[in-house]
């Protein structure tokens, strides 16, 4: 694709964002304003726009710029929620995910085994009680139509079969393992930009850098953040799907948030891992710590599920004792224990748990909020702004459908049913076209279909084919296919969430140049 070519209605790019926020400001009313952009925001944008509502999504920062990038990357089947009875939260979350491995995202999501060692720290009734809870998780993926070759079943290891997946767990009385079977998403911030971008296929308005300033249920006061200029986007229904910000828009509203935490780490540390792990912690019958590779010479380690108080940050800072605790249950299962000068990055995300508790306070429900529901609401202010909260990454798609559904009914918006749930995302296709691309078989797990262009570019020019920094696979052509098409208009942009490079302090640092040598060629382009 040249520089001349025209792109695509899907495309993302500060040229068509500049156009479409004149065109949302402009006193015309819209039918759905949507404020968020994360997964469920994103999500929301793009149901309503596939009913053909004429919809304008604005975010104060970038896409997948809050909770929806700080995620594991695992789409769950709703294992965890069996063991604390939240049969009806278990059920929707497999059928979603079957929604995305299926259907609309089979590109982006894909099985992903997981084996939990059984060391001497698991007695055999905790692996017992392991084994059931694997097998329940195979009758939810048999519920939710999930086809077996999609997910296969679960089955016992030897402590050989064991030691291949997991090599760097220590040998010594390591009696074999339970390997079992899970969704993962290559990537959940590319998730959010595939949403985004087929929500602007539909004819969706998605505007980063806008700010609401104030909502109301005709609209929104906003700020462009890029020039600080105020003015009012006017819509016959009101989306808040800002998570963990929610409350700041709207009244009643009161969330309490849990802090997830993940550590990075080069690959090589723990050897090759044809399967992530489950780390039972101490003292605990449904929680792990996950070993989760991912592909590009790093390993996520995480993670915990601790309450959050006070002011709710853009960016969430790593405490050192999560830090310890996740080295700690680590190190419980291997040879050499991991030190902590090894952990080249961190992350936490706060999850939007909605707060069940009494307004006074004496109620306070759960004592952790890791006994918290994942169930989401949907909930509409006398004004009538209605607000998604709760939930998680892997139910966006459903949160958005009801959110779309209750501002809909709501504010008397006519609109057939949701078609999101048969819906490919841009780049989606069956199994058998993607694996025929002629393009390699990592941008096909990052782009799908679009694969093929992303390499033509590095064929058309061969600096783009080189890597943005040594030791990590993310080429410059993704980077400028990024800027071209996918919203990106900064370094952070670049670096920070159509890439993972700035999960690493240091790779960031040293891909900094090369980001802002390609946002300089793109500025010298015409659109």
């Amino acid at each position: 694709m040249s520089d001349t070519e025209a792109a695509p209605r899907s495309s993302l790019s500060a040229h068509r964002r500049g156009r479409e926020l004149a065109e949302a400001a402009d006193g015309r009313v819209a039918d759905v304003l949507v404020v968020g952009l994360g997964a469920t925001g994103a999500g929301a944008a793009l149901d309503a726009a596939a009913r053909g509502l004429d919809v304008i999504a604005v975010d104060a920062h970038d896409l997948a710029f809050g909770t929806s990038r700080w995620s594991s990357k695992l789409i769950h089947g709703g294992l965890r929620y069996l063991a604390s009875a939240q049969f009806d939260v278990a059920h929707e979350s497999a059928v979603e995910r079957g929604v995305l491995m299926t259907r609309t995202a089979p590109h982006l999501v894909a099985a992903q085994p997981f084996v939990l060692p059984l060391t001497p720290l698991v007695s055999r009734s905790q692996a017992s009680l392991a084994w059931a809870g694997f097998r329940a998780g195979d009758m939810l993926r048999l519920a939710a139509r999930t086809p077996r070759q999609v997910l296969p079943a679960p089955r016992r290891l030897s402590a050989t079969e064991a030691r291949h997946l997991a090599p760097s767990v220590r040998a010594s009385g390591l009696r074999g393992g339970l390997l079992s079977w899970d969704g993962k998403v290559t990537d959940d911030a590319r998730l959010v930009t595939a949403l985004a971008r087929t929500a602007a296929a539909h004819g969706a308005r998605v505007l980063t850098r806008v700010r609401a300033l104030e909502l109301t249920g005709s609209g929104a006061r906003i700020r462009d953040e890029l020039t600080g200029e105020e003015g009012q986007i006017r819509a016959r229904a009101v989306i808040n799907a800002t998570g963990v910000w929610a409350g700041d828009l709207a009244e009643g509203i009161r969330i309490r948030p849990s802090r997830g935490t993940h550590l990075v780490l080069r690959s090589e540390r723990l050897g090759a891992l044809p399967a992530g792990m489950h780390v039972p912690i101490p003292g605990e019958t449904n929680r792990f710590v996950l070993v989760l590779p991912q592909g590009d010479g790093r390993v996520y380690v995480g993670l915990t599920d601790e309450p959050v108080d006070g002011g709710i940050p853009d960016v969430p800072e790593v405490p050192e004792t999560d830090i310890g605790f996740l080295l700690d249950v680590l190190g419980s299962i291997l040879d050499t224990p991991v030190s902590r000068d090894e952990v080249v990055g961190a992350f936490a995300g706060l999850r939007p748990l909605l707060d069940t508790s009494a307004p006074d306070g004496r109620d306070r429900g759960p004592a952790h909020t890791s006994d918290v529901s994942r169930r989401h609401a949907v909930l509409t202010s006398p004004d009538g702004v209605t607000t998604v909260v709760g939930g998680k990454l892997t139910t966006y798609r459903r949160m958005a459908q009801d959110a779309v559904d209750a501002a809909a009914g709501a504010r008397g918006l006519r609109t057939g049913p949701s078609p999101t749930a048969a819906l490919p995302l841009v780049g989606a296709a069956a199994p058998e076209r993607l694996r025929a691309l002629p393009a390699p078989r990592r941008l096909i797990r990052r782009y799908g279909t679009e694969a093929v262009a992303v390499h033509a570019l590095a064929a058309q020019d061969p600096a783009l084919a080189e890597p943005v920094l040594a030791g990590h696979p993310v080429t410059r052509a993704e980077l400028l296919w990024a800027v071209r098409h996918e919203g990106a208009l900064d370094e952070s942009d670049l670096l920070d969430r159509r890439t993972r490079i700035g999960l690493v302090p240091q790779d960031r640092t040293e891909a900094l140049p090369v980001a802002r040598l390609i946002l300089e060629r793109t500025a010298t382009v015409r659109p």
